[in-house]
């Protein structure tokens, strides 16, 4: 969807699963403006295999959202999913400075189960008042060389200005913390895979991912009501878990089960976190499409105890106020290519 006519303006580009989302954002007076968005989505998820691994098919689908959206920008920030990065916290003692580099290059052979020369490392500096002068602490993220050619290659394909690569969780951070340096859970549940992190000073700290997402529930639910998968798909943000008391009520049982996994992996992460610190999550950020599923925020909050909110991507940009329902309906969707374009207009 074409809002304005720009120029200056950045792309970013989340290709997911099952869906590419694109965003385009401008700097404007005080705050960003949005130009345009668009996405596209497949259900099955059978493209998990497909526009991920095809550059030509991949860089076919992004100039096809660009086109009918409206997009003038070819200047793009794009993520590596989260999954396929390592990430780690280093713990560095009596290191100069001038040894940093090579004392990080040496602890990422201890953290990083594959050959460093197949890997492009990243570190940065982590601010934490409660460690000695003597001591450092590093954020060490790792990505596959043949990964990050494959974006420089769809990039390539597609005629965008492909300007930076970033985490996953990075863009969720710059998109529902802005300057917030609470310590919180991002929970990203995508149509495949959940992504869980704990952030602490706009700094993932802690991250993991399961192979459980939207889908899965979506599955479920089409499997225990014998119906199709597009049917199911509207069941699960119908009804949510909307009748926690109904057993028989078929399709809220279903979702809760499907949660589970979810569930247990936040619970999991909370406790490892806590229990290496004196430090505790203030609240957890729900983001992706399923954390649209109804009563999802109340159901998960009276289950952890402790304060649920859904992120809106959107609160930092400017947009006109008539898109509000349909960005609010979008948004969850949106956080991670919303985030990357932020990158370069905030």
């Amino acid at each position: 969807m074409g809002l304005f006519k720009s120029s200056n303006s950045y792309l970013g580009i989340d290709i997911g699963t099952s869906s590419i989302k694109i965003v385009e954002l401008k700097k404007e007076s005080e705050r960003p403006k949005l130009i345009s968005y668009g996405f596209s989505e497949n259900l099955d998820g059978k493209l998990n295999n497909d526009w991920q691994l095809n550059v030509k098919k991949t860089a076919q689908a992004i100039n096809k959202i660009r086109k009918e959206a409206g997009m003038t920008s070819r200047d793009a920030v794009a993520a590596l999913p989260t999954y396929s990065v390592f990430s780690s916290i280093l713990n560095l003692s009596n290191v100069d400075k001038k040894d940093i580099a090579s004392a990080v290059h040496w602890e990422a052979k201890k953290v990083i189960p594959l050959p460093l020369d197949d890997i492009i490392l990243d570190w940065k500096k982590i601010e934490d008042d409660t460690v000695a002068p003597a001591n450092l602490k590093v954020l060490l993220t790792g990505a596959p060389r043949a990964l990050v050619k494959k974006y420089i290659d769809i990039f390539k394909e597609a005629e965008v200005n492909l300007i930076s690569l970033e985490t996953e969780t990075f863009s969720l951070v710059r998109a529902l913390m802005g300057p917030d340096k609470s310590t919180v859970m991002i929970v990203e549940i995508g149509t495949n895979t959940t992504d869980i992190s704990v952030v602490d000073k706009n700094i993932p700290m802690l991250s993991r991912s399961i192979d459980i997402g939207g889908l899965t529930i979506t599955k479920s639910i089409s499997d225990n009501l014998g119906i199709g998968l597009e049917r199911a798909e509207q069941f699960k943000y119908d009804m949510g878990i909307s009748s926690l008391n109904a057993v028989q009520d078929v399709v809220p049982k279903t979702i809760i089960e499907a949660l589970g996994p979810i569930i247990n992996e936040i619970k999991y992460v909370l406790n490892l976190f806590q229990s290496k610190g004196s430090k505790k999550v203030e609240k957890i950020i729900l983001s992706g499409g399923s954390s649209l599923l109804v009563n999802f925020v109340n159901y998960l909050s009276k289950i952890l105890d402790m304060n649920v909110i859904i992120g809106d991507p959107w609160s930092r940009i400017e947009y006109p106020t008539e898109l509000k329902p349909v960005l609010d309906e979008i948004g969850p969707r949106m956080s991670i290519s919303i985030g990357l374009a932020l990158r370069q207009v905030s």
